[in-house]
C-alpha cells in the first residue's frame, strides 16, 4: 500500500503534536524514538515541499522603466 505523503501545512500541524508530546516527557522510550522517527521524516518532507516551492518562485526585477518585470527562476541545476 503506497500511503500518500502529507501536505505542508498538514506536517507542520502534525509535527507540533510530536513535539507537545515529546515536551511532555511521560512516553516510553521507544515511543518517543517513533515520534522522533516520525518528526524526522515529515521535515525532510517539508524541506522537500519547500524546495519545489522554490523552483516555481518567479523573481521580480526591475526593468528599465523601473517597473518590475517577471523572470524565471534561476536554478542552480
Amino acid at each position: 500500500m503506497d500511503k500518500k505523503k502529507p501536505d505542508f501545512e498538514q506536517s507542520i500541524a502534525r509535527l507540533g503534536e510530536i513535539v507537545k508530546h515529546l515536551e511532555k516527557g511521560d512516553a516510553k522510550l521507544s515511543d518517543s524514538l517513533s515520534l522522533f522517527e516520525e518528526g524526522t521524516a515529515l521535515i525532510a518532507n517539508c524541506e522537500s515541499l519547500l524546495s519545489e516551492a522554490e523552483q516555481k518562485v518567479v523573481k521580480l526585477k526591475k526593468g528599465s522603466d523601473g517597473e518590475p518585470v517577471e523572470l524565471p527562476f534561476e536554478s542552480n541545476e
